[in-house]
């Protein structure tokens, strides 16, 4: 081949490299919320509660939403106490507690200052994994709002499929099924979610729950206040997978009524 040919090659084949980059880099195949247009939040506040079971890492999840929060123009109060749901001032001043925290437990005070700001003056609620649904377990009436509570993740650290179910609503808008590596949450769950994406658990691991499918992301309503949960975040790195974040994101906007 001549040189000149080769030229012509090389030429073409880097041309086609620098669309390709282009392409993938440019705002149209951006992959999370941000492909959604949401106005800046002016005036909106959200209460970010965390703690309980470090092995949830709820300070690298802080870490992770706050600057997000604030940089959507969020006012946001952030909590490491449970006393924060005793403060009439700020539960009834709030749209939005985002809670992680595992285990642990709340007395009946603060839960009944929580479940109040909900059912009766429209507060939201969102979280994930067990950071919401593995939370306070001796307390059904807290379960009963966040619409299920953790039971088992068969296995432990496994390779598993989430199903996208609902295609059209703007959480899970756009989004294809997709792979994790975590803990697949097996969990006891309100027949009155809606459910916006499933997982399907095999026998590997527990040859009685072969087939079942669970949810993995919901949102639901109790009294006034939505809420909004995805089991998936075991450790914060399982948002680096760009399906999951943007989940996570949107579920969150949607609580705020920031996501039509």
């Amino acid at each position: 081949m001549s040189k000149k040919k080769m030229n012509s090659l090389f030429s073409v084949a880097s041309k086609l490299i620098t669309c390709v980059i282009l392409s993938l880099t440019s705002p149209q195949f951006t992959f999370a919320e941000d492909s959604i247009e949401v106005p800046r939040s002016e005036g909106k506040s959200v209460l970010f509660v965390y703690g309980g079971w470090e092995g949830h890492e709820p300070e690298k999840c802080r870490d992770l939403l706050i600057p997000w929060l604030r940089s959507k123009g969020y006012k946001v109060t952030v909590s490491s106490s449970l006393d924060s749901y005793l403060d009439k001032e700020l539960m009834s001043s709030i749209d939005l507690v985002l809670q992680i925290y595992t285990m642990s437990s709340i007395t009946e005070e603060q839960e009944a200052g929580l479940l109040k700001a909900v059912r009766e003056h429209g507060v939201s609620i969102a979280g994930w994994h067990g950071g919401l649904a593995d939370a306070f377990r001796q307390n059904t009436e807290y379960q009963f709002m966040v619409g299920g509570q953790w039971v088992s993740h068969p296995g432990g650290i496994i390779d598993y499929e989430v199903n996208i179910i609902d295609h059209d609503d703007p959480i899970t808008k756009g989004l294809s099924n997709f792979k994790v590596k975590s803990e697949q949450y097996y969990m006891h769950v309100d027949p009155l979610n809606e459910v916006l994406a499933t997982t399907t658990f095999s026998d590997e691991h527990a040859f009685w729950i072969k087939g079942a499918t669970l949810p993995v992301v919901w949102k639901k309503s109790y009294g006034k206040g939505k809420v909004f949960y995805t089991s998936l975040g075991h450790t914060a790195d399982v948002f680096d997978i760009p399906e999951a974040l943007t989940i996570l994101k949107r579920g969150i906007l949607w609580s705020l009524g920031d996501l039509k």
